[in-house]
Protein backbone atom coordinates (compact mmCIF):
# COMPACT_ATOMS: atom_id res chain seq x y z
CA UNK A 1 0.00 0.00 0.00
CA UNK A 2 2.13 3.35 -1.00
CA UNK A 3 1.26 6.25 1.05
CA UNK A 4 0.71 9.86 0.65
CA UNK A 5 3.50 12.00 1.88
CA UNK A 6 1.21 15.32 0.94
CA UNK A 7 -2.09 15.35 -0.87
CA UNK A 8 -2.18 19.13 -1.79
CA UNK A 9 1.14 20.32 -4.13
CA UNK A 10 0.39 23.80 -4.84
CA UNK A 11 2.74 25.20 -7.68
CA UNK A 12 2.41 28.73 -8.64
CA UNK A 13 -0.90 28.59 -10.16
CA UNK A 14 -2.68 25.63 -8.92
CA UNK A 15 -3.24 22.70 -6.53
CA UNK A 16 -3.20 19.53 -7.43
CA UNK A 17 -4.82 17.42 -4.68
CA UNK A 18 -3.93 13.83 -4.40
CA UNK A 19 -5.80 10.64 -1.96
CA UNK A 20 -4.08 10.89 1.20
CA UNK A 21 -4.51 7.74 1.72
CA UNK A 22 -2.73 6.12 -1.41
CA UNK A 23 -1.35 9.29 -3.44
CA UNK A 24 -3.76 8.94 -6.57
CA UNK A 25 -4.77 12.22 -8.24
CA UNK A 26 -7.79 13.66 -7.15
CA UNK A 27 -8.06 16.89 -8.77
CA UNK A 28 -6.86 20.48 -9.56
CA UNK A 29 -7.96 23.88 -8.97
CA UNK A 30 -6.14 27.08 -9.75
CA UNK A 31 -4.62 29.87 -7.25
CA UNK A 32 -6.61 32.59 -6.68
CA UNK A 33 -4.08 36.05 -7.21
CA UNK A 34 -4.65 38.81 -4.91
CA UNK A 35 -6.47 41.02 -7.50
CA UNK A 36 -8.33 37.84 -8.64
CA UNK A 37 -9.51 37.96 -4.75
CA UNK A 38 -10.35 41.32 -4.76
CA UNK A 39 -12.53 41.34 -8.10
CA UNK A 40 -14.49 38.38 -6.62
CA UNK A 41 -15.56 40.77 -3.52
CA UNK A 42 -16.67 43.51 -5.52
CA UNK A 43 -18.36 41.28 -8.10
CA UNK A 44 -20.20 40.04 -4.69
CA UNK A 45 -20.56 43.51 -3.43
CA UNK A 46 -22.13 44.08 -6.99
CA UNK A 47 -24.50 40.77 -6.55
CA UNK A 48 -25.48 41.58 -2.96
CA UNK A 49 -26.73 45.28 -3.80
CA UNK A 50 -29.26 43.46 -5.53
CA UNK A 51 -29.94 40.78 -3.72
CA UNK A 52 -29.91 42.40 0.41
CA UNK A 53 -33.46 43.33 -1.16
CA UNK A 54 -34.94 39.94 -1.26
CA UNK A 55 -37.88 38.36 0.69
CA UNK A 56 -37.09 35.54 3.28
CA UNK A 57 -39.13 33.29 0.87
CA UNK A 58 -36.64 33.60 -2.42
CA UNK A 59 -33.92 33.04 0.16
CA UNK A 60 -35.58 30.36 1.55
CA UNK A 61 -36.19 28.47 -1.57
CA UNK A 62 -32.88 29.36 -3.32
CA UNK A 63 -31.29 27.25 0.09
CA UNK A 64 -34.00 24.25 -0.61
CA UNK A 65 -32.71 24.21 -3.76
CA UNK A 66 -29.09 23.78 -3.12
CA UNK A 67 -29.98 21.45 -0.84
CA UNK A 68 -31.90 19.12 -3.37
CA UNK A 69 -28.62 19.87 -5.69
CA UNK A 70 -26.64 18.17 -3.18
CA UNK A 71 -28.83 15.31 -2.35
CA UNK A 72 -29.25 14.55 -6.70
CA UNK A 73 -25.12 14.42 -6.13
CA UNK A 74 -24.69 12.77 -2.64
CA UNK A 75 -22.65 9.85 -3.46
CA UNK A 76 -20.79 12.01 -5.93
CA UNK A 77 -20.33 14.57 -3.04
CA UNK A 78 -19.32 12.06 -0.59
CA UNK A 79 -16.68 10.26 -2.80
CA UNK A 80 -14.83 13.64 -3.58
CA UNK A 81 -15.05 14.35 0.92
CA UNK A 82 -13.36 11.09 1.09
CA UNK A 83 -10.98 11.01 -1.90
CA UNK A 84 -9.20 14.50 -1.33
CA UNK A 85 -8.83 14.33 2.56
CA UNK A 86 -9.05 10.40 4.07
CA UNK A 87 -12.23 10.26 6.14
CA UNK A 88 -14.06 7.41 5.40
CA UNK A 89 -16.85 6.92 2.86
CA UNK A 90 -19.58 6.37 5.69
CA UNK A 91 -18.18 9.60 7.33
CA UNK A 92 -18.07 11.82 4.27
CA UNK A 93 -21.57 10.49 3.41
CA UNK A 94 -22.83 11.18 6.80
CA UNK A 95 -21.21 15.04 6.14
CA UNK A 96 -22.98 15.44 2.91
CA UNK A 97 -26.31 14.46 4.70
CA UNK A 98 -25.62 16.96 7.08
CA UNK A 99 -24.98 19.81 5.01
CA UNK A 100 -28.29 19.28 3.43
CA UNK A 101 -29.80 19.75 7.05
CA UNK A 102 -27.32 23.23 7.10
CA UNK A 103 -29.22 24.65 3.89
CA UNK A 104 -32.85 23.83 4.90
CA UNK A 105 -32.49 25.08 8.04
CA UNK A 106 -31.03 28.03 6.89
CA UNK A 107 -33.68 28.47 4.98
CA UNK A 108 -36.22 27.95 7.71
CA UNK A 109 -34.54 30.57 9.45
CA UNK A 110 -34.68 33.18 6.99
CA UNK A 111 -38.31 32.96 7.51
CA UNK A 112 -37.88 34.40 11.19
CA UNK A 113 -34.83 37.03 11.36
CA UNK A 114 -37.47 39.03 13.12
CA UNK A 115 -36.66 42.42 15.05
CA UNK A 116 -38.53 43.72 17.99
CA UNK A 117 -40.64 46.63 18.99
CA UNK A 118 -39.84 48.66 21.85
CA UNK A 119 -41.47 52.14 23.63
CA UNK A 120 -38.88 54.66 24.38
CA UNK A 121 -40.91 55.62 27.05
CA UNK A 122 -40.33 52.83 30.09
CA UNK A 123 -39.53 55.65 32.69
CA UNK A 124 -41.31 58.74 33.48
CA UNK A 125 -41.08 61.83 31.51
CA UNK A 126 -39.79 59.31 28.35
CA UNK A 127 -40.70 60.07 24.95
CA UNK A 128 -43.56 58.56 23.33
CA UNK A 129 -41.81 57.37 20.41
CA UNK A 130 -41.27 53.37 19.17
CA UNK A 131 -38.55 51.87 18.59
CA UNK A 132 -38.39 49.23 15.74
CA UNK A 133 -35.71 47.13 15.62
CA UNK A 134 -35.05 45.10 12.19
CA UNK A 135 -31.67 43.05 10.90
CA UNK A 136 -30.03 44.28 7.86
CA UNK A 137 -27.82 42.28 5.68
CA UNK A 138 -23.87 43.20 6.83
CA UNK A 139 -22.62 42.66 2.93
CA UNK A 140 -20.15 40.66 1.72
CA UNK A 141 -18.65 37.71 4.15
CA UNK A 142 -15.76 36.38 3.69
CA UNK A 143 -15.74 32.91 4.45
CA UNK A 144 -12.14 30.62 5.25
CA UNK A 145 -12.78 26.57 6.00
CA UNK A 146 -10.80 24.12 7.06
CA UNK A 147 -9.78 20.13 5.85
CA UNK A 148 -11.70 18.12 8.12
CA UNK A 149 -15.18 19.06 7.06
CA UNK A 150 -15.05 20.37 3.54
CA UNK A 151 -18.45 20.41 2.79
CA UNK A 152 -20.56 21.16 5.77
CA UNK A 153 -18.42 23.57 7.54
CA UNK A 154 -18.72 25.74 4.52
CA UNK A 155 -22.43 25.44 4.55
CA UNK A 156 -22.47 26.44 7.83
CA UNK A 157 -21.25 29.81 6.76
CA UNK A 158 -22.89 29.93 3.66
CA UNK A 159 -26.57 29.17 4.78
CA UNK A 160 -26.81 31.54 7.36
CA UNK A 161 -24.98 34.30 5.04
CA UNK A 162 -27.37 33.88 2.19
CA UNK A 163 -30.40 33.86 4.84
CA UNK A 164 -30.08 37.04 5.91
CA UNK A 165 -29.19 38.46 2.77
CA UNK A 166 -25.24 38.21 2.17
CA UNK A 167 -22.88 37.48 -0.61
CA UNK A 168 -20.42 35.02 0.34
CA UNK A 169 -16.77 34.49 -1.25
CA UNK A 170 -15.05 31.58 0.37
CA UNK A 171 -11.44 30.63 0.47
CA UNK A 172 -11.88 26.60 1.43
CA UNK A 173 -8.34 24.53 2.59
CA UNK A 174 -5.90 23.94 -0.04
CA UNK A 175 -5.67 20.51 1.39
CA UNK A 176 -9.41 19.83 0.51
CA UNK A 177 -11.05 22.44 -1.89
CA UNK A 178 -12.82 19.90 -4.05
CA UNK A 179 -15.92 19.73 -2.15
CA UNK A 180 -16.30 23.37 -1.96
CA UNK A 181 -15.69 23.84 -5.52
CA UNK A 182 -18.37 21.46 -6.24
CA UNK A 183 -20.71 23.04 -4.06
CA UNK A 184 -20.22 26.01 -6.10
CA UNK A 185 -21.12 24.32 -9.26
CA UNK A 186 -24.21 23.09 -7.69
CA UNK A 187 -25.31 26.42 -6.50
CA UNK A 188 -25.22 27.43 -9.80
CA UNK A 189 -27.35 24.59 -11.47
CA UNK A 190 -29.72 25.90 -8.53
CA UNK A 191 -29.64 29.15 -10.28
CA UNK A 192 -28.49 30.95 -7.70
CA UNK A 193 -27.61 34.79 -9.05
CA UNK A 194 -24.21 35.45 -10.36
CA UNK A 195 -21.15 36.61 -8.21
CA UNK A 196 -23.41 36.20 -4.76
CA UNK A 197 -21.41 33.22 -3.80
CA UNK A 198 -17.93 32.76 -5.39
CA UNK A 199 -15.17 30.19 -4.00
CA UNK A 200 -10.96 31.30 -4.64
CA UNK A 201 -8.46 28.87 -3.90
CA UNK A 202 -4.78 29.15 -2.18
CA UNK A 203 -2.77 29.03 0.79
CA UNK A 204 -2.28 31.51 4.03
CA UNK A 205 -1.56 34.48 1.78
CA UNK A 206 -5.06 33.95 -0.30
CA UNK A 207 -6.62 33.84 3.12
CA UNK A 208 -4.73 37.41 4.05
CA UNK A 209 -5.51 38.76 0.95
CA UNK A 210 -9.76 37.72 1.27
CA UNK A 211 -9.30 39.30 5.31
CA UNK A 212 -7.77 42.65 3.53
CA UNK A 213 -10.17 42.60 1.09
CA UNK A 214 -13.33 44.79 0.84
CA UNK A 215 -15.40 42.19 2.65
CA UNK A 216 -17.86 43.28 5.40
CA UNK A 217 -17.63 39.94 7.75
CA UNK A 218 -14.79 37.57 7.84
CA UNK A 219 -15.86 33.99 9.37
CA UNK A 220 -12.85 31.66 9.74
CA UNK A 221 -12.02 28.08 11.04
CA UNK A 222 -9.10 26.97 11.61
CA UNK A 223 -5.99 27.41 13.96
CA UNK A 224 -5.31 30.22 17.06
CA UNK A 225 -2.38 31.27 14.84
CA UNK A 226 -4.14 31.76 11.76
CA UNK A 227 -6.67 33.59 13.02
CA UNK A 228 -5.08 35.72 15.31
CA UNK A 229 -3.05 36.69 11.84
CA UNK A 230 -6.51 37.25 10.05
CA UNK A 231 -8.07 39.14 12.66
CA UNK A 232 -5.01 42.09 12.68
CA UNK A 233 -5.29 41.85 8.79
CA UNK A 234 -8.98 42.55 8.48
CA UNK A 235 -8.16 45.55 10.42
CA UNK A 236 -12.08 46.53 12.30
CA UNK A 237 -14.45 44.20 10.31
CA UNK A 238 -16.57 41.40 12.24
CA UNK A 239 -14.86 38.64 12.94
CA UNK A 240 -16.19 34.92 13.77
CA UNK A 241 -13.76 32.50 14.73
CA UNK A 242 -13.76 28.90 15.69
CA UNK A 243 -10.28 28.35 16.49
CA UNK A 244 -10.37 24.59 17.87
CA UNK A 245 -10.48 22.69 21.01
CA UNK A 246 -8.74 20.74 23.62
CA UNK A 247 -11.85 18.81 24.84
CA UNK A 248 -12.20 16.98 27.83
CA UNK A 249 -14.77 13.75 28.47
CA UNK A 250 -15.48 13.03 32.21
CA UNK A 251 -16.62 9.67 32.79
CA UNK A 252 -18.37 9.23 36.76
CA UNK A 253 -18.51 5.82 38.83
CA UNK A 254 -22.49 5.72 37.86
CA UNK A 255 -21.98 6.38 34.11
CA UNK A 256 -23.31 3.94 31.99
CA UNK A 257 -20.10 2.64 30.98
CA UNK A 258 -20.75 1.06 27.68
CA UNK A 259 -22.07 4.05 26.55
CA UNK A 260 -19.21 5.84 27.19
CA UNK A 261 -16.88 3.74 25.98
CA UNK A 262 -18.67 3.58 22.58
CA UNK A 263 -18.92 7.78 22.90
CA UNK A 264 -15.33 8.21 23.80
CA UNK A 265 -14.48 5.70 20.17
CA UNK A 266 -16.62 7.61 18.30
CA UNK A 267 -15.86 11.05 18.87
CA UNK A 268 -12.19 10.89 19.07
CA UNK A 269 -11.41 8.42 16.36
CA UNK A 270 -13.66 10.18 13.49
CA UNK A 271 -12.18 11.58 10.55
CA UNK A 272 -8.88 10.01 12.87
CA UNK A 273 -9.46 12.10 15.71
CA UNK A 274 -9.41 16.15 13.22
CA UNK A 275 -12.36 17.63 14.75
CA UNK A 276 -11.76 20.62 16.45
CA UNK A 277 -14.58 19.14 19.53
CA UNK A 278 -13.09 15.33 20.05
CA UNK A 279 -12.59 13.78 22.84
CA UNK A 280 -8.75 15.33 23.38
CA UNK A 281 -8.67 14.00 27.18
CA UNK A 282 -10.69 11.67 28.86
CA UNK A 283 -10.87 11.64 32.14
CA UNK A 284 -12.00 8.49 34.41
CA UNK A 285 -12.80 8.42 37.77
CA UNK A 286 -10.73 5.73 39.55
CA UNK A 287 -13.26 3.98 40.74
CA UNK A 288 -14.13 2.80 37.44
CA UNK A 289 -10.83 3.66 35.73
CA UNK A 290 -9.77 -0.30 35.54
CA UNK A 291 -12.72 -1.47 33.86
CA UNK A 292 -13.25 1.39 32.23
CA UNK A 293 -9.61 0.99 30.34
CA UNK A 294 -10.13 -2.79 29.66
CA UNK A 295 -13.58 -2.10 28.04
CA UNK A 296 -12.32 0.69 26.02
CA UNK A 297 -9.15 -0.96 24.84
CA UNK A 298 -11.40 -4.40 24.08
CA UNK A 299 -13.28 -1.84 21.41
CA UNK A 300 -10.31 -0.26 19.94
CA UNK A 301 -9.48 -3.60 19.11
CA UNK A 302 -12.32 -3.85 17.00
CA UNK A 303 -11.92 -0.43 15.04
CA UNK A 304 -11.29 -1.34 11.55
CA UNK A 305 -8.85 1.35 10.02
CA UNK A 306 -7.20 1.92 6.80
CA UNK A 307 -8.61 2.51 3.16
CA UNK A 308 -11.10 5.16 3.37
CA UNK A 309 -12.92 4.27 0.49
CA UNK A 310 -13.82 0.79 1.91
CA UNK A 311 -17.72 0.67 3.35
CA UNK A 312 -16.51 -1.01 6.63
CA UNK A 313 -13.50 0.99 7.12
CA UNK A 314 -14.32 2.77 10.83
CA UNK A 315 -11.27 5.36 10.29
CA UNK A 316 -9.37 6.49 7.65
CA UNK A 317 -6.44 8.92 7.55
CA UNK A 318 -4.71 11.53 8.29
CA UNK A 319 -4.59 14.58 6.19
CA UNK A 320 -1.20 14.36 5.40
CA UNK A 321 2.20 12.56 6.18
CA UNK A 322 3.21 15.58 8.38
CA UNK A 323 0.71 15.50 10.08
CA UNK A 324 1.13 12.06 10.73
CA UNK A 325 4.49 12.38 12.30
CA UNK A 326 3.36 15.40 14.84
CA UNK A 327 1.31 13.09 16.19
CA UNK A 328 3.62 10.58 16.50
CA UNK A 329 6.54 12.68 17.86
CA UNK A 330 3.52 13.89 20.60
CA UNK A 331 2.62 10.47 21.16
CA UNK A 332 6.32 9.73 21.94
CA UNK A 333 7.60 13.07 23.90
CA UNK A 334 4.65 11.96 26.46
CA UNK A 335 5.58 8.20 26.75
CA UNK A 336 9.58 9.07 27.36
CA UNK A 337 9.59 12.12 28.85
CA UNK A 338 6.41 12.37 30.46
CA UNK A 339 5.85 8.86 32.00
CA UNK A 340 2.98 8.10 29.71
CA UNK A 341 2.25 4.59 29.80
CA UNK A 342 0.79 3.35 25.59
CA UNK A 343 -1.65 0.83 26.05
CA UNK A 344 -2.03 0.55 22.36
CA UNK A 345 -1.79 2.00 19.15
CA UNK A 346 1.20 4.72 18.57
CA UNK A 347 2.52 4.12 15.26
CA UNK A 348 1.74 4.90 11.83
CA UNK A 349 2.07 3.50 8.08
CA UNK A 350 2.30 6.79 5.73
CA UNK A 351 -0.94 8.72 6.89
CA UNK A 352 -3.02 5.17 8.20
CA UNK A 353 -2.38 6.18 12.42
CA UNK A 354 -3.33 3.10 14.55
CA UNK A 355 -5.86 3.84 16.72
CA UNK A 356 -4.26 4.80 19.98
CA UNK A 357 -4.78 4.60 23.77
CA UNK A 358 -1.92 6.69 26.29
CA UNK A 359 -2.60 6.22 30.20
CA UNK A 360 -0.75 7.32 33.18
CA UNK A 361 0.26 10.93 31.43
CA UNK A 362 0.58 13.98 32.94
CA UNK A 363 -1.27 17.30 32.79
CA UNK A 364 1.34 18.97 30.25
CA UNK A 365 2.34 15.82 28.37
CA UNK A 366 2.17 16.92 24.35
CA UNK A 367 -0.64 15.39 23.30
CA UNK A 368 -2.94 16.92 26.65
CA UNK A 369 -0.98 20.15 27.01
CA UNK A 370 -1.86 20.72 22.85
CA UNK A 371 -4.97 20.53 20.40
CA UNK A 372 -3.51 16.82 18.98
CA UNK A 373 -4.96 16.39 15.51
CA UNK A 374 -5.53 12.75 15.33
CA UNK A 375 -6.67 9.34 16.74
CA UNK A 376 -5.29 9.24 20.29
CA UNK A 377 -6.98 8.56 23.18
CA UNK A 378 -5.79 10.83 26.55
CA UNK A 379 -6.22 8.70 29.74
CA UNK A 380 -6.17 11.38 32.84
CA UNK A 381 -7.38 10.06 36.49
CA UNK A 382 -9.37 11.89 38.92
CA UNK A 383 -11.26 11.66 42.13
CA UNK A 384 -11.88 15.32 42.93
CA UNK A 385 -14.31 16.50 39.95
CA UNK A 386 -13.87 20.24 41.19
CA UNK A 387 -9.97 19.49 40.61
CA UNK A 388 -10.62 17.86 37.68
CA UNK A 389 -12.22 21.09 36.32
CA UNK A 390 -10.00 23.37 37.38
CA UNK A 391 -7.40 21.97 35.69
CA UNK A 392 -9.09 21.87 32.13
CA UNK A 393 -10.23 25.30 33.11
CA UNK A 394 -6.43 26.01 33.65
CA UNK A 395 -5.84 25.02 29.77
CA UNK A 396 -5.99 27.53 27.02
CA UNK A 397 -9.07 26.46 25.15
CA UNK A 398 -12.48 26.46 25.53
CA UNK A 399 -14.63 24.59 23.39
CA UNK A 400 -17.12 22.23 24.46
CA UNK A 401 -16.53 19.35 27.38
CA UNK A 402 -18.88 15.88 27.69
CA UNK A 403 -20.03 14.10 31.46
CA UNK A 404 -21.17 10.84 31.99
CA UNK A 405 -22.92 10.94 34.69
CA UNK A 406 -26.91 10.85 36.21
CA UNK A 407 -26.04 12.53 39.14
CA UNK A 408 -28.03 15.75 39.12
CA UNK A 409 -25.78 17.45 41.33
CA UNK A 410 -22.51 17.05 39.89
CA UNK A 411 -24.12 17.79 36.33
CA UNK A 412 -24.98 20.83 37.81
CA UNK A 413 -21.44 21.85 39.25
CA UNK A 414 -20.02 20.84 35.55
CA UNK A 415 -22.31 22.60 33.64
CA UNK A 416 -21.90 25.79 35.91
CA UNK A 417 -17.92 25.88 36.83
CA UNK A 418 -16.57 24.63 33.59
CA UNK A 419 -15.33 27.25 31.63
CA UNK A 420 -16.59 26.28 27.67
CA UNK A 421 -18.91 26.87 25.22
CA UNK A 422 -21.01 24.08 25.61
CA UNK A 423 -21.27 21.17 27.90
CA UNK A 424 -23.08 17.91 26.54
CA UNK A 425 -24.62 15.49 29.20
CA UNK A 426 -24.18 11.94 28.74
CA UNK A 427 -22.52 12.39 25.37
CA UNK A 428 -19.40 13.38 23.65
CA UNK A 429 -18.27 17.03 23.55
CA UNK A 430 -17.82 16.38 19.56
CA UNK A 431 -21.87 16.57 19.79
CA UNK A 432 -23.67 19.20 17.59
CA UNK A 433 -27.09 20.27 15.72
CA UNK A 434 -27.04 22.58 12.96
CA UNK A 435 -29.16 24.53 14.72
CA UNK A 436 -27.58 25.01 18.06
CA UNK A 437 -25.09 27.43 18.70
CA UNK A 438 -21.89 25.95 18.11
CA UNK A 439 -18.21 27.68 19.61
CA UNK A 440 -16.24 28.35 22.56
CA UNK A 441 -14.28 30.79 24.73
CA UNK A 442 -10.59 31.89 25.33
CA UNK A 443 -8.43 30.70 22.48
CA UNK A 444 -11.59 28.43 21.40
CA UNK A 445 -12.89 31.16 19.46
CA UNK A 446 -14.78 34.98 19.31
CA UNK A 447 -18.61 34.87 18.04
CA UNK A 448 -20.67 31.68 17.51
CA UNK A 449 -21.96 29.20 14.61
CA UNK A 450 -24.90 27.60 14.08
CA UNK A 451 -27.88 28.28 11.84
CA UNK A 452 -29.82 30.52 14.18
CA UNK A 453 -27.33 32.28 15.73
CA UNK A 454 -25.01 33.03 13.31
CA UNK A 455 -28.11 34.46 11.00
CA UNK A 456 -27.83 37.01 13.69
CA UNK A 457 -24.31 38.01 13.50
CA UNK A 458 -24.21 37.99 9.64
CA UNK A 459 -26.54 40.76 10.58
CA UNK A 460 -26.29 44.76 11.37
CA UNK A 461 -29.12 45.89 13.61
CA UNK A 462 -31.04 48.96 12.48
CA UNK A 463 -33.00 51.00 14.81
CA UNK A 464 -35.74 53.23 13.66
CA UNK A 465 -37.86 55.26 16.33
CA UNK A 466 -40.87 56.91 15.12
Amino acid sequence: MMQAQRQALETSNAITVRNPFDGALVGEVPVSSAAEIAAAVIRAKTAQREFRCSTPAVRRAMLNALAEEIAADAENLARIISTEMGKTIREARNEVRRAQNTLKLSGDAATFLDGEALHCAIVEGGADRLATITYEPVGVVGAITPFNYPLNLLCHKLGPAIAAGNAVVAKPSPKAPLAAARLHELAMKAGWPAGLFQIVHGAAEAAVSLAQSPIDLLSFTGGPAAGLALKNASRLIRCLMELGGNDPLFVLPDADLDKAVATAIGHRFEIAGQSCAAVKKLYLHRDIEKIFTERLLAAVDAVEFGDPSQDDTDMGTVIDLAAAKTVAERVNASISAHGAKLLTGGTHDGTVFSPTVISQIAADAPVIADETFGPVIAIRSFTDPRAAIAEVNAGEFGLQAGIFTNDHALIKTFSRDLNVGGVMINEGPDFRAEHVPFGGVKRSGLGREGVRIALREMSEPKVVID
